[in-house]
């Protein structure tokens, strides 16, 4: 039953005209070759996923012709991001959100219409935002036996800007002085020594761009030596991990250069 469910879940969100592929069971990677770079909105290639595997969890490409999503982490003890999105909210910057789901760790995910947009990622208000290039699961997709679930719809179909979230959340940074970032094309060797040298109020962000540049060159690339390196560098297990695990879902976007990023508090 569950695997008609997502059978039928997929073809919807393909017939609103948003490019999906399946995951591996339980989990947020991609069982495709070419990863997000396989999805479709076929209806006999999705069938076929399906009907093959009905245990495979379901994820949308994000950005147009998918949506944008605004994701709230919940990080228990290291908090949560609804404290942020309240303020989103009372500033207006949600009226357009098309729907809200749970995510499995208590989280949420906020629906709006897709754009170009870049990827975002606020970690010292445990937010992310998931435009062009990225991908998240959806319902009725599990992870760790609990599945991503439809809380509302809202009936309007509206954008988030990001870049007022940003500027309302974190207006000082346009003012960080810049830290020097390795030129592009090195090696992951190097991404590490540089990740291994930052400071306190940049490790985390350095950590994410780090991921990013890596991933750029090759989306499959193993990422422990720059969560050696976060290590190194002073910065929680638990943040490392979310970091890079929030690197893979934003996919090959540009996030901004590290020296315009906050970090949370450790």
């Amino acid at each position: 039953m569950t695997g008609d469910l997502t059978l039928r879940q997929a073809l919807g969100y393909a017939c609103r005209g948003w490019p999906v592929f399946p995951c591996l069971p339980g989990e947020k990677v991609p069982a495709t070759r070419h990863g997000f770079r396989d999805s479709t909105t076929d209806p006999d290639q999705i069938t076929d996923w399906f009907t093959r595997h009905p245990e495979r969890n379901l994820a949308i490409v994000t950005g147009a012709p998918g949506p944008d999503i605004l994701d709230v982490d919940r990080h228990c003890p290291a908090g949560n991001g609804y404290t942020a999105l309240v303020r989103i909210r009372r500033a207006g910057l949600l009226d357009g959100a098309s729907a809200y789901v749970r995510t499995p760790s208590g989280g949420l995910h906020a629906y709006f219409t897709g754009t170009a947009q870049r990827n975002g990622h606020l970690p010292a208000h445990h937010l992310d935002f998931l435009s062009a290039g990225g991908y998240v699961l959806a319902p009725p997709s599990q992870v760790g036996g609990h599945r991503y679930q439809l809380v509302k719809t809202t009936g309007r179909d509206g954008r988030l800007d990001w870049a007022a979230v940003t500027r309302l959340l974190q207006p000082e940074r346009s003012h960080r002085r810049p830290e020097a970032r390795p030129a592009p094309g090195r090696g992951l060797s190097h991404l590490a020594r540089w990740v291994a040298a930052q400071r306190q109020g940049n490790r985390n962000a350095g950590l994410y761009w780090a991921a990013n540049r890596a991933l750029e060159s090759d989306p499959a690339a193993d990422l422990s030596p720059l969560a050696a390196a976060a290590r190194q560098a002073g910065l929680p297990d638990a943040e490392i991990t979310r970091t890079l695990d929030s690197a893979r879902r934003t996919g090959p976007a540009r996030p901004e250069p590290p020296d315009h990023q906050a970090e949370a508090v450790t």
